[in-house]
């Protein structure tokens, strides 16, 4: 029964992580432009922060609720970051920059986690996810044994490694097919974070 636990962590990260964010389009973008071993680096650090927002969101989710229900101009923020680095990516010229590839690929650990950790609509999701666990009687809190805690969040950490190993991988397909691939994978960059930034205005308009 204890195992249920484990399953229920990789199946909740997964339908966290299946949306486009942005660890997922970091690690599009970093397969198609680098290689899949510097995108891994980026699964790997963004895996521990789901950990660390899921344990956050599990330790205060009531708190963390009202707080953003009462701070719109937060959500706003994010809406307006969202749609500037999209328009910007989506208007940027392609050009080679090979003096600072060593300092992209070095960082690629402390950009998975900061992207995976500075994401208030996953905490969300976190929220609401712990929310419909505990009310299918599969009661989790902090006060939970130390096992059942350990395979929940083990189970986050796959379910998020995988499901950003299998965009990894994907991305691989479209990088062998497409030419100039990274004028054209910028643009769908942009795209997408500005239909992220107007999913999110609409949510916030209702």
């Amino acid at each position: 029964m204890i195992i249920l636990y484990f399953l229920i962590g990789i199946l909740a990260s997964v339908i966290g992580a299946l949306p486009l964010g942005a660890s997922n389009i970091a690690v599009i973008n970093t397969t198609i432009k680098q290689n899949a071993k510097q995108a891994f680096k980026i699964a790997v650090a963004a895996g521990i922060a789901e950990v660390v927002l899921s344990y956050y969101a599990l330790h205060c989710n009531l708190v963390i609720r009202e707080f953003f229900e009462q701070n719109m101009w937060i959500q706003i923020v994010i809406v307006v970051i969202l749609m500037a680095v999209g328009s910007f990516l989506l208007f940027k010229k392609s050009k080679q920059n090979v003096s600072k590839k060593k300092k992209i690929t070095s960082s690629k650990y402390v950009t998975g986690f900061l992207l995976g950790i500075l994401n208030p609509p996953v905490l969300i999701y976190w929220i609401l996810a712990f929310g419909i666990i505990n009310n299918n009687n599969l009661m989790l809190s902090l006060g939970s044994p130390l096992q059942v805690l350990f395979l929940f969040f083990a189970g986050v950490y796959i379910g998020k490694l995988i499901t950003l190993y299998l965009y990894s991988r994907f991305s691989i397909s479209i990088k062998n097919k497409v030419k100039n691939i990274t004028l054209v994978i910028n643009k769908i960059t942009g795209i997408l974070l500005i239909i992220i930034g107007i999913a999110q205005a609409i949510k916030l308009s209702f």
